[in-house]
């Protein structure tokens, strides 16, 4: 990788280190450390910033430069293939404040949503609860329109600061989002999450915590949580259900490396048995074509597959 400035990956460090402190720098880091299914190989360069500044910084620094940057957030809805990542890997975990002003709660990218969640609680307010067993943070969840047992995160937003690839920083309200089943404006125009607002009810806290620990009670019963994985991998399809779809195939159990669709969730590829970021993309590319093949349903990924293969 070269700019053309002349920073290269070899004195890539030095030149960061000029603009954000080094101490929040780090060389040839293992992804599989970041992610839920304890694969991916090796980041150039990751980098935590902990103020919105410096993510402005190394973003204007990265385009000027001709660095590649790609963001992480908590690893829970990815796939880091065991190459790794060159450039830059931008992980926005230590964005991670979460206030509350009166109906509203204003919570960093970094933040997880169950904390929001049960921040939202804590403070008597309602229309959080969906998310008390969403793994993913903040940014992610948006980026997403995540969403579980009836609600998502369009239904509660009010609007989200964002940062685009030049590292320009702007506010984007609930309309501007475009919010829809599992993608949004911050996915289109390639821009990322900062910080997210939410307009929130007032409600009794009894009854918000009831709801929490039945949502997440049948959470527990029906996902294979006891293992590393990358939660629900497909989209739903249009009239199914994928994870139906992919039991009636006859496909839990199957294994490829150390990998495995669930017992318990067909919708789950689980990690078993040290698998790979190669396992699972194999396994991936399997299910689409076995359900393809006995239903004529084509599967469509839900999980984010990025980096490079060995």
């Amino acid at each position: 990788m070269k700019g053309r400035n002349s920073v290269t990956l070899h004195n890539l460090y030095d030149s960061l280190s000029q603009i954000i402190p080094a101490a929040l720098v780090k060389v040839d880091e293992p992804l599989k450390k970041y992610t839920y299914t304890k694969t991916g190989g090796n980041a150039d360069y990751y980098i935590s910033p902990v103020r919105y500044e410096e993510v402005s910084a190394i973003m204007k620094f990265a385009k000027e430069y001709q660095v590649p940057v790609t963001f992480l957030g908590n690893g829970s809805n990815i796939i880091i293939r065991d190459g790794g990542i060159r450039g830059i890997v931008l992980s926005l975990l230590n964005l991670k404040d979460i206030q509350v002003e009166y109906d509203q709660i204003i919570a960093g990218s970094g933040a997880a949503i169950i904390d929001v969640s049960r921040t939202a609680r804590d403070h008597h307010l309602t229309g959080l609860e969906f998310a008390c067993g969403i793994p993913g943070s903040v940014g992610g969840a948006v980026y997403m329109n995540a969403g579980a047992y009836g609600g998502e995160i369009k239904d509660c937003i009010d609007h989200a600061k964002v940062i685009d690839e030049n590292g320009e920083m702007y506010t984007l309200d609930k309309l501007d989002l475009e919010l829809e089943y599992r993608t949004s404006a911050i996915q289109q125009r390639h821009l990322v999450v900062l910080e997210a607002t939410f307009n929130l009810q007032r409600g009794d806290i009894n009854i918000i915590q009831e709801l929490m620990d039945d949502l997440t009670q049948r959470r527990e019963d029906k996902q294979p949580l006891e293992y590393p994985s990358c939660g629900s991998v497909f989209r739903r399809p249009p009239g199914h259900y994928a994870g139906q779809l992919i039991q009636e195939a006859g496909l839990q159990g199957h294994r490829i490396g150390g990998v495995e669709v669930s017992t318990k969730h067909a919708g789950f590829i689980v990690n078993v048995d040290h698998g790979t970021a190669t396992d699972y993309e194999d396994m991936i590319t399997y299910v689409k074509a076995t359900v393809l093949k006995h239903s004529g349903v084509e599967l469509q990924p839900e999980v984010r597959v990025i980096g490079e293969r060995l």
